[in-house]
């Protein structure tokens, strides 16, 4: 995968930071104090967890929870003369600020509370945004050391686990129960999205620190227009809404489409490195509950009437998209729905936290945004709607950790959902909601938007994985190559999938066709079953 456009959406939000769109709550210096003296400032039964404002008891544990469990264990570890003084995280620069910037007013921040309850020092190593992957492989291959925790795409789980690079997980998941398959707090879709986000083959190689969904946005100012409203059902014979069905995605796109007006129907990207996650979208959707990428034996599936017809609506779509669209990145796409220059989007989910933002003065779209779930197909009597998971920062404990255990339950402590929730609420950097609890948290709602919430959570049930097994970089790259070779016209669409099913084959051969079936059939416990009521 091309890292051009990984570095563009990240710079995108360090900048969106110094310009004050992402602006963390000025807080008091505070360090909550030891255990003894903390005990007056936390809610009756909780052992730990924030203090000092209003509502830190939703983010405070008790004794037999993910976060205390790991606490405790950590200090067992330290009384046994078992624990570091020190864990060493490699974390990208966009979004250390929600570790070390306290939040809201009167907060520690989670950096300070870490360290507050168990007395190691969390040392936080940024990393260039978009060279998170190429860091890591860096110190894998050279045995550097340099790190405890590498914290990474999460479609790198395969590649890394295959080099030995991290550690397997299993043993500390049994022992101490994260709890990540919760029915009222945890994961959405229960086992289904801990093996979407934190598994590799059917063992934990990850913990999920983001929340990168694909999620579908509108001008709710378009669509509420009474004139609008008539022209449109005048024109298509149904009423104006949000999408439900692919085919109504692109009538309702091409009925906005008015670029002499500097209007857009849709902008879901096209570009090299991150249009193809809206291919993806298209193609999955081809079958009832799931159009696979590969059958169970490792032959590719896209060089059929599925992947075919998806390739020539991905194609199509360019009728209604802005004339430079394969070169927009995520800053042109923000930049422009920020202006009210596109009447639908796909994007990450805060794409309402920084553009429905009465901080962000240079928002035109503000209080004029919504959310709607993914287009889909009806099939079967269905409707199959579905959506995908890209880039999304996974923290894996590096093998040449001497202090692995630790390593993991720091992970295990923040990555559990009283934790996270205060976390993803901080508007310091980019982790993203992904947990049930994360969606119902009143700090995060404020943050993402209550319109914007409950979409998230029914899209994420909806979400399929993009290839995160081995060669997944190279799996990307010929899709990707082939796809803009549709998009600019020197391919067919047929011509673009049976080039890509070539190169697929060429992939598998190389990486082992024994060990990329093994990944295929384990990944198929990621994708979603739920299905929609056509009517």
């Amino acid at each position: 995968m091309s890292m051009t456009t990984a570095i563009s959406r990240r710079r995108f939000l360090s900048t969106a930071a110094n310009a004050g769109l992402v602006t963390a709550v000025s807080a008091p210096f505070y360090i909550r104090p030891g255990r003894a003296r903390a005990a007056a400032g936390l809610a009756d039964g909780m052992v730990g967890g924030p203090t000092g404002f209003d509502g830190a008891e939703r983010y405070q544990y008790g004794p037999d929870t993910p976060e205390a469990r790991a606490i405790e264990a950590v200090n067992a570890l330290k009384g046994a003369g078992k624990a570091p003084d020190r864990i060493v995280l490699g974390l990208s620069d966009g979004s250390i600020g929600q570790l070390t910037q306290p939040f809201p007013a009167g907060a520690p921040s989670i950096k300070e509370l870490w360290e507050a309850e168990t007395g190691i020092t969390l040392d936080i190593v940024g990393v260039p945004n978009g060279q998170e992957f190429t860091k890591v492989m860096q110190d894998v291959s050279t045995k550097g050391g340099a790190f405890d925790i590498y914290a990474v795409e999460w479609n790198r789980l395969g590649d890394l686990a295959e080099t030995g690079g991290i550690v397997n997980l299993d043993d500390y998941v049994a022992a101490h129960r994260p709890e990540w398959d919760n029915a009222e707090r945890g994961y959405v879709g229960g086992a289904q999205g801990v093996s979407l986000l934190n598994n590799y083959r059917g063992s934990t190689y990850g913990v999920s620190l983001d929340g990168d969904f694909q999620i579908w946005n509108h001008r709710t100012d378009l669509f509420s227009d009474p004139a609008e409203q008539k022209a449109f059902a005048d024109k298509h014979g149904y009423e104006l809404a949000p999408p439900r069905t692919w085919k109504q995605h692109d009538e309702i796109a091409a009925f906005f489409h008015r670029p002499d007006k500097g209007l857009f129907g849709s902008t879901d990207l096209r570009n090299q490195g991150w249009g193809y996650t809206n291919w993806y979208q298209r193609f999955v959707s081809m079958a009832s509950p799931n159009q696979f990428l590969f059958a169970d034996d490792g032959s590719a599936l896209i060089n059929s009437e599925a992947g075919i017809s998806a390739t020539q609506e991905y194609v199509d779509s360019l009728a209604h998209h802005s004339p430079d669209a394969i070169s927009w990145g995520w800053p042109e796409q923000y930049g422009n729905f920020a202006s009210g220059g596109a009447a639908m989007t796909c994007a990450f989910s805060n794409l309402p936290k920084f553009l429905d933002n009465a901080g962000n003065e240079g928002s035109k779209v503000t209080g004029l945004v919504g959310s709607h779930l993914p287009p889909g197909r009806e099939i079967d009597g269905s409707l199959i709607r579905r959506t995908v998971l890209w880039l999304n920062l996974s923290a894996s404990v590096s093998s040449q950790s001497k202090h692995p255990e630790a390593s993991y339950l720091l992970l295990q402590w923040l990555g559990s959902s009283r934790i996270y929730s205060w976390m993803t609420a901080n508007p310091g950097g980019y982790f993203d909601p992904f947990q049930l609890s994360n969606f119902a948290d009143p700090l995060v709602r404020q943050t993402y938007h209550d319109y914007h919430m409950d979409v998230v959570r029914e899209s994420v049930a909806r979400t399929v994985p993009t290839i995160n097994y081995p060669g997944a970089t190279a799996f990307h790259n010929a899709l990707d190559e082939n796809l803009v070779a549709a998009l600019t016209g020197s391919k067919t669409a047929a011509e673009a999938m049976a080039d890509t099913e070539k190169q697929w084959a060429r992939v598998a051969r190389r990486i082992g066709e024994d060990k990329l079936v093994e990944a295929i059939k384990a990944n198929k416990a990621a994708w979603p079953t739920i299905t929609d009521p056509i009517g």
